[in-house]
Parts: structure tokens; C-alpha cells; sequence
């Protein structure tokens, strides 16, 4: 059984509406050998990361940059994991009121030190919120839970 581990900021409706949905894209029903588990940036820790053979992590731009509880759980992991989860899948959604780059750069700096593996693009939901962010979150969930499933990452 392989264990995908999604972390996302989720400060207003729609955000917690995006995780949902990214969830649910994981726990598709044609998904056999994989458990999700989702954690709020706060709950999270090292050990959750270190158990899971994937990650998503999910992030709000405040200020230009990413959430700041999402920069506490890469504080917070990041010597622990540093050298046992090099290479770990992950994937990245972004909910940009503005364009998402400075959030990006800031996540993608931590995480090329930590040397984890990019699997598919950053999501970037822009703007005003539409429905169609909710169905972008909920195939990258599928994405990465099919791509554990079948051994891809």
C-alpha cells in the first residue's frame, strides 16, 4: 500500500473546497493500493511526510508568497526529511488572487532543497474563483494517486 500525504492552507471556503476535491481526485474509486491522508499545514509533521510515498501540497498566495502556515511546515519538516525523502514525488496547486510566480519560486526554492521530485506542474487557480479550480485540484489528486498506484512515481 502506498500513502499520499496532502497538506494544504484551506482559510476560506473555497480553499477547503479545493483540498475536498483534491482529495476526492485521490480517493477515486479506480485507486487500489493508495491511502491519502490529508493534513492541515499545522497538523502535519515530519513523520507524515516521512511515511508517505507522495506528497501535495496546497497553498494560498498571501502577500506575493506562500501562506505562511504552509513556510511553518516546511520549517517545521524540513531537517527531519532532509535527507531520508530525497526524490519524493510531490505536486503543487497555488491559489493566486494575483499570479501565483512568487509563491511558486518561494515553494520550488525550498523544495529543490530538499531534493524532492516534480511530477506535474504547478497548478495556478488565478484570479476570481470559478468552479473549474475545484475540478484542476481534484485531477491532480487523481494524477498523483494514479501515478502511486501504478508505480509511476
Amino acid at each position: 500500500m502506498k500513502h499520499l500525504l496532502i497538506v494544504c492552507n484551506t482559510p476560506s471556503e473555497n480553499t477547503r473546497l479545493l483540498a475536498q476535491q483534491c482529495v476526492a481526485g485521490a480517493e477515486d474509486t479506480d485507486i487500489d493500493a493508495v491511502t491519502t491522508l490529508f493534513k492541515t499545514p499545522l497538523e502535519a509533521t515530519a513523520d507524515d511526510v516521512i511515511r508517505a510515498d507522495g506528497i501535495i501540497i496546497g497553498t494560498t498566495e498571501n502577500f506575493g508568497a506562500m501562506s505562511g502556515l504552509i513556510k511553518d511546515f516546511f520549517e517545521r519538516i524540513y531537517y527531519p526529511c532532509l535527507e531520508i525523502k530525497q526524490g519524493l514525488p510531490y505536486a503543487l496547486y497555488i491559489r493566486a488572487g494575483l499570479d501565483g510566480t512568487g509563491t511558486q519560486v518561494g515553494v520550488e526554492k525550498i523544495i529543490t532543497g530538499l531534493r524532492w521530485r516534480e511530477i506535474h506542474a504547478p497548478v495556478l487557480l488565478k484570479g476570481d474563483y470559478t468552479d473549474h479550480f475545484a475540478a484542476q485540484t481534484r485531477e491532480l489528486g487523481l494524477y498523483m494517486a494514479a501515478g502511486l498506484d501504478n508505480g509511476i512515481f
